[in-house]
């Protein structure tokens, strides 16, 4: 299992547990990341995923909505709302994270931690982000495969 997928998870588990206890201090969140072993490498990119979802959570929450048919925000379990964030924020916000690579994780996240159908109800939603935002083939062109030069 890579860093940037061990990262993923643990920062998944500090965005639910964020949920739960209504919010979470610096000194909390460094308590929490602290107490995961294992590579830094995973541990810096939780962080760098858990405070970038937590200052654009706002304009995340209104995209995702804005993609939900017949469904709220509030309805969402809080594990399947904070795959999505998580997802949205690096399909809008790391540039060196191919498209394909954050809805591929968030649907093994969803798999993994979720309902069901949670893996189902994640992959439709982030496609029809991807689509609407115009990020889906974000990552691909530099690609050499995609661009045939094998």
């Amino acid at each position: 299992m890579g860093a940037r997928h061990s990262g993923r998870q643990i920062a998944l588990q500090a965005l639910y547990q964020i949920d739960l206890r209504g919010g979470a201090s610096n000194d909390d969140l460094a308590l929490f990341f602290e107490a995961f072993a294992g590579d830094d490498g995973a541990r810096r990119f939780a962080r760098e995923l858990v405070d970038g979802v937590r200052a654009h959570s706002a304009a995340l929450d209104r995209e995702i909505a804005a993609a939900l048919e017949h469904w709220s925000i509030g309805r969402l379990s809080r594990i399947d709302h904070n795959i999505l964030r998580l997802a949205l924020y690096e399909l809008l916000h790391l540039d060196d994270v191919p498209a394909r690579v954050s809805i591929d994780e968030a649907i093994e996240l969803a798999k993994t931690y979720g309902d069901r159908d949670s893996g189902r109800f994640v992959n439709g939603v982030l496609d029809h982000l991807a689509a609407r935002l115009k990020l889906k083939d974000k990552g691909e062109e530099s690609n050499p495969a995609k661009l045939g030069a094998v």
